[in-house]
């Protein structure tokens, strides 16, 4: 048997969407792709240990049936994807799917607790029930097609299955406008954070706007590509429900156990609390939150009993701060070091957030400020910041980093490339000014700017344009004349041979 490659399974993945194309919005359908990715996995997977059992012991069902119920994963009889694959030219075919993802839910516990309560496939979202009975035969036939034979024996790696999870959410974002914000952060966006944090071994690692968990896994995937073991442990929270439940999935596609992920507001409502009801803390906490967030919740902010705001209260009308505070007041006082992006107006703006600004700086927590190019994100267009912040530093500089004019620019999406990632995470680690690309500043300076971290106040981009001979140009406009002269008269001279002349 030849092995499925990671492209296969994209593209076959993707195709599967041309089902619901022209008939349900793509912010709809990809949550029911990407169950039914998730379904099949988990079928594939189920069916490959229990023919392995039955080749050990093929006189032995009984015993083939006890080792199967210790699975790490159950799955029920009747909620398999061949068992739904089976009936699905009978109707009732969403209301089948939907008491098959209940009954994988409640046979799994903790695990998968509620992951499907969002989600309905017999939703009248899909077309009366026969158009929807209709739909969905398509699409358990397109999964059942042989590319998407997602079998351990056949893919021979777990991340390959996670890997078409991205991929799928990756289309899906550029696709879905401003609400690809949602849930999922470019990539390479991912990689540099996680490589600017330095994820150890041992740490506990936290994304208060999680999404669809992207950035958690690639801080994982530091510690694991590092060390070779998986002593770590993720945590999140997110506040839209669907978007948690792709972020569940994702998680258990990818093989990350050791994992809690909350459900709620993280500004409202934090979920990631200690026994005594105290914010947890961790040694590593980055994030992607939304940006300018309007009625992020100052009236909670207001009464806040984790002290959070204490800095001061970000402006009604834009949440930057409210986001960043939380995660400061969630690190660790030794080991606390935490990655976010921004819009630049976070770097200049008055008023409230310049206060709250100065007293960050001067507690010497902000660690190096550093531009990226304009069109990384979906569903903008505008230029982010990444900011980075230390509970423990060396002193009480930072480093300013200019890296938006090196990209490589695509249609509607720039991209950062494995060398532009690698220059920037080198330039914060040295931490040493480069002319023209990085500015290591003072704390005198930065006073000296009123706590103002617009980065060209900081980082020098000015090119000099050559002089310009005067001289040389006018000696070369004098030949270029003389030259259209003679042009001139040879063209007059041909046109009289043709008959064309006065």
């Amino acid at each position: 048997m030849t092995p499925i490659t990671q492209t296969e399974i994209n593209k076959a993945a993707w195709g599967a969407c041309d089902t619901f194309r022209g008939v349900v919005d793509p912010s709809i359908y990809k949550d029911y792709v990407l169950t039914m990715l998730f379904l099949k996995y988990v079928s594939d997977v189920w069916k490959d240990h229990k023919a392995g059992y039955e080749a050990q012991y093929p006189d032995k069902p009984e015993l083939v049936a006890a080792m199967m119920q210790q699975e790490s994963f159950v799955l029920p009889e009747q909620a398999s994807f061949d068992a739904l694959h089976a009936r699905r030219h009978e109707a009732g075919n969403g209301e089948r799917i939907d008491k098959a993802l209940h009954a994988v839910e409640e046979a799994n516990g903790d695990k998968l607790r509620d992951v499907f309560q969002d989600i309905s496939f017999n939703s009248n979202k899909l077309g009366d029930e026969e158009q929807k009975n209709d739909i969905l035969r398509h699409l358990m036939e397109d999964f059942a097609k042989s590319a998407l034979d997602l079998r351990p024996s056949g893919v021979g790696n777990l991340d390959i299955i996670g890997g078409a999870y991205e991929y799928l959410i990756s289309r899906f974002a550029a696709t879905a406008g401003k609400k690809a914000g949602e849930f999922y952060t470019p990539a390479e966006v991912s990689e540099l954070m996680a490589r600017l944090v330095e994820p150890r071994e041992g740490d506990d690692i936290c994304d208060p706007t999680c999404g669809s968990a992207s950035l958690l896994m690639k801080c994982g995937r530091q510690i694991r590509e590092a060390t070779g073991t998986k002593r770590y442990a993720l945590y999140g929270q997110e506040a839209i429900g669907s978007t948690w439940a792709l972020a569940k999935m994702n998680l258990f596609l990818h093989g990350e156990t050791n994992h809690q992920i909350e459900w709620g507001d993280t500004i409202r409502n934090p979920k990631l609390r200690t026994s005594d009801d105290m914010l947890c803390h961790f040694d590593v906490v980055v994030a992607n939150p939304p940006f300018s967030l309007d009625k992020w919740g100052t009236e909670a902010a207001e009464v806040d009993t984790f002290a959070r705001f204490r800095r001061g209260i970000p402006p009604k009308t834009k949440g930057d701060y409210a986001f960043i505070l939380h995660m400061i007041e969630t690190l660790k006082p030794r080991t606390g070091r935490m990655a976010v992006v921004v819009p630049h107006g976070v770097l200049f703006r008055g008023s409230s957030e310049g206060k709250i600004r100065q007293k960050l700086i001067e507690e010497n927590l902000l660690d190096a400020v550093i531009g990226l190019p304009e069109k990384l994100f979906f569903g903008t267009g505008i230029p982010a910041a990444i900011l980075l912040f230390r509970k423990s530093k060396a002193d009480d500089s930072v480093l300013f980093v200019d890296a938006s004019r090196e990209f490589e620019a695509g249609t509607n999406q720039n991209a950062l490339t494995p060398a532009h990632l690698d220059k920037i995470a080198a330039t914060v680690s040295a931490r040493e000014t480069v002319d023209k690309y990085a500015y290591r500043a003072t704390r005198a300076e930065i006073e000296e700017n009123d706590f103002n971290l617009n980065i060209p106040r900081y980082v020098d981009t000015f090119e000099e344009e050559a002089e310009i001979d005067l001289m040389a140009v006018r000696k070369q406009r004098q030949a270029l004349k003389t030259e259209m002269g003679e042009l001139e008269n040879r063209m007059e001279a041909y046109l009289k041979e043709l008959g064309y002349g006065a």
